[in-house]
C-alpha cells in the first residue's frame, strides 16, 4: 500500500506501537491499515455417494475440476458465502450439514472453509464461472484434473469419511512450498 485510503497521504511500513507486525501506517492521520487473510467459502455437495464438481471457466486453472467455492464477501456469513458460491458456480441449492474442512494456507494468506452439504433434488447446472458440473462417485473423480490441492485434500477426506460413514471437522494447515514440492 502506497497511500492511505483514509486521507490519501503516503504510508510507511513499520511496526505500530503495541503491535508485533509490520503494517502500512499513515503518519498524517494515524490510520493503521491491517491486511488479513482472504476467506474462501464453499461446499462439498453430496447426492448419495456422489460429489458435485465444477469444471472451471475462469483462470486460474481454467478447465480443471473444483468444488463450488469462492471468496467470501463483506456483509455475509461463511455459510451464506458457501451457499452463494455453490449457486453461482453449480446452480445448486443444497442443505448445509456442517462445517467440514478448514484449510489454512498462511504463505498466500488464504483460509478455505468448506461445508458438507446435500442435494435434496436433481437441480444443478453450470453458472457463469463453470464450463460444466457433474456428480462423480469416488472412483470417477478425475484426480489428475483437479484445480487445487485444497480440493484434492477435501475429496481425500470425503473418500475416507464415506468409507467409515463418519463425517467430522477436518483442519488442515498447508504451506505453498510443501504443496509445490509435491506437484
Amino acid at each position: 500500500m502506497n497511500f492511505c485510503s483514509n486521507c490519501g497521504a503516503a504510508t510507511i511500513r513499520r511496526v505500530p506501537e503495541g503491535d508485533n507486525r509490520p503494517r502500512d501506517v499513515c503518519d498524517q492521520c494515524g490510520t493503521i491499515h491491517y491486511q488479513n487473510p482472504n476467506i474462501i467459502a464453499g461446499c462439498v455437495v453430496l447426492q448419495g455417494d456422489k460429489v458435485l464438481l465444477c469444471r472451471r471457466a475462469i483462470e486460474p486453472r481454467y478447465g480443471l475440476w473444483t468444488l463450488p467455492a469462492g471468496f467470501m464477501e463483506n456483509g455475509e456469513t461463511v455459510a451464506q458465502a458457501a451457499l452463494r458460491e455453490t449457486w453461482e458456480e453449480a446452480r445448486a441449492t443444497p442443505d448445509l450439514e456442517q462445517l467440514y474442512v478448514v484449510t489454512s494456507i498462511p504463505t498466500i494468506s488464504q483460509v478455505y472453509m468448506l461445508y458438507l452439504a446435500f442435494l435434496t433434488n436433481d437441480q444443478y447446472g453450470s453458472g457463469p464461472e463453470s464450463l460444466e458440473t457433474k456428480l462423480f462417485s469416488m472412483d470417477e473423480i478425475p484426480w489428475d484434473e483437479l484445480a487445487f490441492h485444497t480440493v484434492r485434500d477435501a475429496l481425500a477426506q470425503l473418500k475416507q469419511d464415506l468409507a467409515t460413514g463418519t463425517f467430522s471437522l477436518h483442519c488442515i494447515d498447508r504451506d505453498v512450498a510443501s504443496i509445490s514440492a509435491r506437484v
